[in-house]
């Protein structure tokens, strides 16, 4: 049976995903729309075999929504290949956007056999443990900068690689005023930022992530890491070296850029 053009485009896309490799922008029609890029990329993560770990969030914060016209964040699965410690070496091009640092979550697989909305008031019994991360993001084709929420969430949300410092078991903290920082001493780059610029609270993040997961019937069997969005925004890399990213009461994780 001859493959749609859709199928054609979503398999040179996942062959890109799993070798490394750019390619020529798929058509505006599959990205135009945040709901269309959605069902694209979900064709896509269904090509991939590899183990999914978790989700990342994406779009979290207000100011871009507002500039792009949207009302809500995007998600997608991040792949144990794109898995990495803190401290581990990353390799980027120039269709790379830049380097973000979060707060992530590992969830409890119970979640999964929960029947219950999920609010911010029970959202957090499904915790297990917390961290910092860094998420590396950028395009997997000849594009460059952020135009819409369509061509982020289509390109498998854009995540490259994510490094999680040490994990903590969880315990309630104000999370939506926490300090954040990512810089490379080398060349003098430092950015603040704060849990407040991701989507009111890493933890509403959370929650908006976890009831779209159980809307789409996803069910991994196991527990999950989700990363709930950039507390920095997407801050240019502009140079190589070492990346450290700080998150007051969490800690620190580390990237080397080259």
């Amino acid at each position: 049976m001859r493959k749609t053009l859709k199928d054609r485009i979503s398999d040179n896309l996942v062959n890109a995903f799993l070798k490394n490799k750019i390619i020529s922008p798929i058509p505006s029609k599959f990205t135009k729309r945040l709901t269309e890029a959605n069902k694209f990329r979900k064709l896509c993560e269904s090509k991939i075999k590899d183990p999914v770990i978790g989700f990342k969030v994406g779009g979290t914060g207000f100011p871009l929504m507002k500039k792009l016209k949207e009302k809500e964040p995007f998600y997608a699965a991040v792949y144990k290949r794109n898995f990495l410690k803190s401290g581990k070496r990353v390799k980027i091009n120039k269709y790379v956007l830049g380097i973000e640092v979060e707060v992530c979550y590992l969830i409890k697989k119970k979640f999964f056999d929960s029947k219950m909305l999920i609010t911010r008031k029970n959202v957090t019994k499904f915790i297990s443990h917390m961290a910092p991360c860094i998420e590396v993001v950028g395009y997997r084709q000849k594009i460059k900068g952020i135009s819409s929420y369509g061509k982020l969430s289509s390109d498998f949300g854009v995540n490259i690689k994510f490094l999680i410092g040490k994990k903590k078991k969880f315990k309630k903290i104000k999370i939506n005023n926490l300090k954040a920082n990512i810089s490379n001493k080398k060349i003098n780059q430092s950015v603040n930022g704060n849990t407040n610029a991701v989507y009111i609270n890493p933890l509403n993040s959370l929650k908006f992530l976890l009831n779209n997961i159980k809307k789409d019937k996803t069910n991994l069997k196991k527990d999950f890491w989700v990363f709930t969005g950039s507390t920095v925004g997407v801050v240019p890399i502009l140079g190589k070296g070492l990346y450290t990213g700080k998150i007051e009461k969490l800690g620190s994780v580390k990237a080397k850029i080259y």
